[in-house]
């Protein structure tokens, strides 16, 4: 009995602790994954976050190149604006070469002389209009009304803006 007991004391501490080693190697092995398994959500988040940061660096960068093209769209929209101002004007002084003054104040008398027509015109018949609607019995505000209707502050204002407006914003 002796023997065996001693047998049995000789094989637990020859095979306990191999006993200890696998269970400690299996807890080492779930460990080893249990970390692994955090490394690779980690990196998928850091990718994820990555990939979004610089989806939102393309956008910016798209944003921007869109903006300098507009930018450079009106760039090249005003310098053709320029370009042609000029040869508008060198064709101007070009047939002011070689005439009389007489004929270069009558070449430049012409858009003024239009225009003060055409408000002398709406005048005209703004104030007839409004002495025959006065004399019918109208009232002021539906003379107002009938007179001063949307077209005709349209026109108004595109005489006043071609001769004040279009110069102050060409300077």
């Amino acid at each position: 009995m002796l023997t065996l007991l001693s047998t049995l004391i000789s094989f637990l501490m020859g095979g306990l602790p191999k006993l200890l080693d696998f269970f400690q190697d299996r807890s080492d092995k779930l460990h080893e994954l249990a970390l692994a398994q955090m490394q690779i959500t980690r990196e998928l988040e850091l990718r994820k976050a990555g990939f979004e940061a610089q989806e939102r660096i393309e956008n910016i960068r798209s944003e921007q190149l869109a903006t300098e093209s507009a930018a450079n769209t009106q760039q090249v929209l005003i310098g053709a604006q320029q370009a042609e101002m000029q040869a508008l004007y060198a064709h101007d002084t070009s047939l002011n070469e070689g005439t009389s003054p007489w004929m270069k104040n009558l070449r430049a008398s012409v858009r003024p002389v239009i225009t003060y027509g055409f408000f002398f015109l709406l005048m005209f018949v703004d104030i007839g209009l409004f002495t025959y609607g006065w004399h019918s019995g109208a009232t002021f505000v539906e003379l107002a009304e009938m007179l001063w209707d949307n077209d005709t502050q349209a026109l108004f204002a595109s005489i006043i803006a071609f001769h004040f407006g279009g110069r102050a914003f060409g300077k």
